[in-house]
């Protein structure tokens, strides 16, 4: 077992355990008074929270690069002055 499921499985139980001894209802304010189960409050809080992580974590998505070059296209590109002929060459 990795680290991370180990590190997963131990977060789930103890959001389980949390919330099992959170059933109490509380008075929630959202636009006026409501009675909530705690369980409710921390089960949304705890989801808006993955939610905005998992978005925030996400990786950019990456810009295509075409790396090899016909030969064709190697001779068009412009060359740099300030190179020997026998650097630019090598670098193409």
């Amino acid at each position: 077992m990795s680290a991370k499921s180990i590190f997963i499985i131990c977060i789930t139980i103890l959001l389980t355990v949390i919330l099992m001894n959170n059933n109490d209802e509380m008075v929630f304010w959202i636009f006026g008074e409501a009675k909530v189960p705690k369980l409710g409050v921390l089960a949304g809080v705890f989801f808006i929270g993955w939610l905005i992580g998992f978005l925030m974590g996400r990786p950019k998505s990456k810009t295509e690069t075409k790396e090899n070059f016909t030969e064709e296209e190697v001779d068009q590109r412009p060359r740099n002055s300030f190179l020997s002929e026998e650097d630019q060459d090598y670098i193409s």
